[in-house]
């Protein structure tokens, strides 16, 4: 019996395993919410973060769809908390049909925006939607996050949107 196990214990340890990255290595840690900056606009606003939704959603007011140049665009408002308004006015990428819990699922646009989160900088697709019967102006979904942040659920506002040399578009 003793043979076996020292086989066994010389094959566990013998046998060569893979070095496995640290999954954290390289990403910030951040809470499940923090503030946001997005562009255009310069505009810092409250975003949930959100591993549960695919895409990010903002808070859109006075959505008007219209035609430039033969493509469909829109126009938006969106207010931080602190009042400062900011007009968009962005391409239409794609119409989307969003699935929700109990409800008949919802169509709305998606535009490509400028999102910063801590020190990380991406253009990424946000639907509109108007998010004013929820507590924060923003969600960030998977898209997004992936590759750049671990989100510690006990945690909120840890770091500041900081993203150096963004340019207006």
């Amino acid at each position: 019996m003793k043979i076996i196990i020292s086989l066994v214990a010389l094959l566990v340890f013998a046998v060569p395993f893979p070095a496995l990255p640290l999954p954290a290595e390289g990403k910030q840690l951040v809470g499940w919410l923090e503030k946001v900056r997005i562009y255009p606009g310069d505009l810092v606003i409250y975003a949930k973060l959100d591993t549960g939704a695919k895409y990010s959603s903002l808070n859109a007011s006075h959505l008007t769809e219209f035609m430039r140049n033969g493509e469909q665009w829109v126009r938006f408002k969106v207010t931080s908390r602190y009042g400062k308004t900011v007009t968009f006015e962005r391409k239409v990428q794609r119409v989307v049909k969003i699935k929700r819990h109990g409800a008949m699922p919802q169509i709305r646009f998606a535009i490509r925006l400028g999102i910063c989160l801590g020190g990380s900088y991406e253009e990424a697709e946000v639907n509109l939607v108007d998010r004013s019967d929820f507590n924060y102006q923003m969600l960030i979904g998977r898209s997004f996050l992936k590759d750049k942040v671990i989100i510690d659920p006990s945690l909120k506002y840890t770091t500041k949107p900081i993203c150096k040399g963004i340019s207006e578009k």
